[in-house]
């Protein structure tokens, strides 16, 4: 993957690597505690931003809803969207395109990085099942959304600090 760099930061810090990023993102998988923001944007133009339980997996981010939501709707209406972390130390916003997973193998592979990391989810029909989600993913099945990167800005929240976008080619 080809990445290019452009260094967003106004008081003289030097890029941030992308591979701190990526370090931050690795194996990341959203906790009760912690904070993702998918952002949409809804037919008539109006954004939508809603919590949800996103995982970083295979270069990407994967978000699990059902298809009658808001967040839902609005990717079937135009797949453009972000995801904000709050990291450790680095502050991540990803722009990017959604998906809806339908493959049975990665289903299970992502249902399986689910299960491992504490909520007992199943891949079954082209979905997940569980007995229980988030409440604002709406009754199961869920549908898996994998959106794939094409930008990323970090804001460093410790040393060494700055503010890049890193373009993903």
């Amino acid at each position: 993957m080809a990445v290019e760099t452009t260094n967003l930061d106004i008081y003289g810090n030097a890029p941030l690597e992308w591979s701190r990023a990526r370090a931050a993102l690795h194996g990341f998988v959203a906790q009760p505690q912690q904070s993702v923001f998918l952002g949409t944007v809804g037919p008539d133009g109006r954004p939508h931003t809603t919590g949800v339980g996103a995982v970083w997996l295979d270069d990407g981010v994967y978000v699990v809803s059902g298809l009658k939501t808001r967040k839902s709707r609005n990717l079937a209406a135009n797949p453009a969207c972000t995801v904000a972390f709050a990291l450790a130390d680095l502050d991540v916003v990803v722009d990017g395109t959604a998906a809806v997973v339908r493959d049975g193998e990665t289903l299970e592979r992502v249902a399986r990085y689910y299960r491992d990391n504490g909520w007992p989810v199943e891949a079954r029909d082209g979905a997940f099942t569980a007995p229980y989600s988030a409440p604002s993913a709406g009754p199961a099945p869920w549908h898996l959304y994998f959106i794939t990167p094409e930008s990323v800005v970090g804001v460093a929240t410790a040393e060494p600090y700055g503010a890049t976008r890193w373009t993903l080619r």
